[in-house]
């Protein structure tokens, strides 16, 4: 989809942060080649999947394309004889598959234009530089004082957003940046309010926020500009490297990034934290704080992409803080990017993963405890501090601020109601998103343990255990009527209660008779006579009397005979 395009009613948008996982299901032989067949799935779904081929090659201009970040990759090495050899394939396939583990599992590798391109050709094969070089050109066409200076390519990590160097024809030497950005999924305000929010960001004349000097939205898009800075973002500042450099080469590996001094972290931290309560007491939202949205010039920081939240455009942590259902807030999830960025100003690099529990040597006390209290397992299962609590900590309680006045940005009623709902929505969304991946989480838990090999052998101790317990109740129940049909196949007689030990002068008691045991007669035979058959069982029945059956008597010899 270009970006004067307009999608279409009822498609979503693509969420170019929900991570890619890739499989390699099976290989094939043709002619003179290995090609293999890969799974790729976005997100949690199975039903979001899809297949795509690739052979050692594009395996290799992969790895071609990825050694600007400086990092070493696993990619197996070529061979030009025996390359069609079954083991050889087989080891070969297992190699890539851990080449692919590799880079989807890196922060910015998996987020890069190149990896996506490789695993969802179909979503990721437009130029998007070109389409945004036109789109930009058309525009200046209806203000021409605008100018193109130069591309700058593969600046930033979203892939749906260019940078241009600019210049105003009446300001000759002033330099601008110049950004072109697909509108996101969570773009949720009507056009009018979106373009209200936008007049509102370009009239800002605030410290901590960097101003946007002019701003231009269409159905799908928005053209952006604002002051170009030479020495770059705080990141550029911690890593040391050139601002105009690629994104992949700057951050992925840098080779002399350091933590700040605890002033300047005290320092930037309470500016960070000043453009953040600004912008949440005034109902506004931001969501996409990390070091390379903080512009530093004379030692004041100011807050880069305000509209990124109002653009729709997915934060860079999605994937991190959608997985903690306790960041489930706007005012949470820029705190709990405040506390990435603050990690990173204290070590020189961002946290390897989250909840972080134990903290590297170094820093004074008091910087980590405000880390604790955001990136621990603790403060991610019990919810983040506010943005004013975090102001009031020791760490920042005594910054001293140039700008003491009070800091206000007036927002019209209607538009401020507009935003409220909006940010609702979005509130909303990641909830649902939070609980579908606990149900994922929760169900690959309970596989994982069923196909365990511990659980497997206590389910054969105890499918063992109830074989032996249902053979030996067959065998009790074989043998109950055995033991009562044993001997002759006749009754044995009743026991008799046992009777008190008789005195030695007492004669014993005469034993008891002897039922007669002979046998009983047998059956006269039925009369053939009145109609003999079924006819005179019949009537024998019908003529049947209970009155007069005759009384019988019946001697109890049950009890013993003293």
């Amino acid at each position: 989809m270009s970006f004067s395009e307009k999608p279409p009613p009822g498609r979503l948008l693509l969420d170019d942060t929900v991570p890619l996982t890739a499989v390699i299901e099976a290989s094939q032989n043709l002619q003179s080649h290995t090609e293999y067949i890969i799974r790729v799935q976005r997100g949690v779904s199975s039903d979001n999947s899809w297949q795509v081929i690739r052979r050692y090659s594009d395996f290799d201009i992969l790895h071609s394309s990825l050694m600007v970040c400086g990092i070493s990759l696993p990619l197996p090495p070529k061979k030009l004889i025996g390359n069609m050899d079954r083991e050889f394939i087989a080891e070969r396939q297992r190699g890539l598959q851990t080449y692919l583990d590799s880079i989807t599992q890196h922060p910015l590798l998996s987020n890069s234009l190149t990896v996506k391109k490789f695993l969802d050709p179909s979503n990721y094969s437009a130029n998007y530089t070109e389409i945004a070089l036109q789109q930009v050109s058309m525009f200046f066409r209806s203000d021409p004082k605008w100018e193109i200076l130069e591309p700058l390519r593969d600046m930033g990590w979203r892939i749906k957003k260019k940078y241009f160097l600019v210049k105003n024809k009446e300001l000759p030497k002033e330099k601008y940046l110049l950004s072109w950005v697909d509108l996101g999924p969570d773009k949720v305000l009507s056009d009018k309010d979106l373009q209200s929010a936008m007049k509102l960001l370009t009239s800002f004349s605030t410290p901590y926020l960097c101003p946007l000097l002019f701003s231009n939205v269409s159905e799908s898009s928005a053209l952006l500009i604002r002051p170009f800075n030479e020495s770059g973002c705080l990141r550029d500042h911690i890593c040391k490297v050139k601002p105009r450099d690629s994104y992949l080469k700057k951050y992925c590996n840098p080779k002399r990034s350091q933590g700040l001094e605890l002033e300047q972290i005290k320092l930037y931290g309470r500016q960070i934290l000043e453009g953040l309560k600004l912008l949440h007491d005034n109902g506004m939202f931001f969501g996409h704080l990390h070091t390379s949205n903080v512009m530093v010039e004379e030692d004041v920081c100011q807050l880069l992409e305000v509209e990124n939240g109002i653009l729709g455009v997915p934060s860079m942590l999605r994937a991190t803080f959608s997985q903690l259902r306790k960041i489930n807030t706007t005012e949470s999830i820029d705190v709990f990017c405040f506390g990435h960025s603050l990690y990173e100003m204290t070590y020189g690099r961002p946290p390897d993963s989250v909840p972080v529990d134990q903290f590297p040597a170094g820093p004074h006390t008091s910087v980590v405890s405000v880390l604790e209290s955001i990136l621990s397992s603790e403060a991610c299962k019990s919810g983040m501090p506010s943005v004013s609590a975090l102001i009031q900590t020791p760490l920042f309680i005594d910054v001293r601020l140039k700008q003491s006045e009070k800091l206000q940005i007036k927002v019209p009623s209607k538009l401020k109601e507009a935003l409220r709902a909006a940010k609702e929505k979005l509130e909303k969304r990641l909830q649902e998103e939070q609980k579908l991946l606990h149900h994922h989480r929760r169900l690959t838990r309970a596989q994982s343990h069923h196909s365990s090999e511990e659980e497997k052998k206590r389910r054969k101790i105890l499918a063992r255990k109830k074989s032996r317990q249902t053979n030996v109740e067959h065998k009790e129940d074989i043998s109950v009527p055995n033991s009562n049909n044993s001997g002759s196949g006749a009754s044995s007689p009743p026991t008799c209660p046992s009777s008190p030990t008789p005195s030695s002068t007492t004669a014993p008691p005469p034993a008891p008779p002897v039922p007669d045991r002979s046998p009983t007669p047998p059956q006269p035979p039925l009369p053939d006579g009145a109609g003999g058959g079924r006819s005179a069982l019949l009537s024998s029945i019908q003529a049947f009397s209970k009155g007069k059956l005759k009384k019988a008597n019946t001697t109890d010899r049950s009890k013993p005979v003293i």
